[in-house]
């Protein structure tokens, strides 16, 4: 990923743990790759232990399929699986008034995701989501 430094995992040359690595990731970023390449670039960041933040949604039969994966690569040792939440922004402007009309949800909205062992979200509401991130 452009811009990404050695420091991958969040841990300095000597390997010593210096914090949580969070990853924001663009819509322009996210626009051209498909489905599978969004979530494998999602879990590989989350498997790392890092906190990947995207700033336009998944489509729902993305983040379904998100978790759908996700699910398969659970083990006990090595993976807890992910948290995600998502916070949707204000009405978009460039959802078509069809869109609306059929109830078909925008992808504008911000979403964040993180090792399930890791991330503990304390409060969501329409304005806020208060998460709780461990090093460990």
């Amino acid at each position: 990923m452009p811009g990404a430094t050695s420091n991958v995992g969040g841990r300095d040359d000597d390997g010593a743990d210096d914090g949580v690595r969070i990853d924001m990731i663009s819509g322009a970023r996210m626009e051209g790759l498909t489905g599978m390449e969004k979530i494998r670039l999602i879990l590989d960041g989350v498997r790392d232990g890092n906190i990947v933040i995207l700033e336009e949604g998944l489509a729902p039969d993305e983040e379904s399929k998100l978790i759908e994966v996700t699910m398969t690569e659970i083990s006990p040792d090595d993976f807890t699986g992910i948290e995600i939440e998502t916070y949707p922004k204000a009405e978009a402007s460039n959802q078509s008034f069809l869109d609306k009309l059929m109830g078909r949800e925008s992808t504008q909205k911000l979403t964040v995701i993180g090792p399930a062992n890791r991330i503990e979200t304390l409060h969501k509401d329409e304005n806020l989501i208060s998460t709780l991130v461990s090093r460990k």
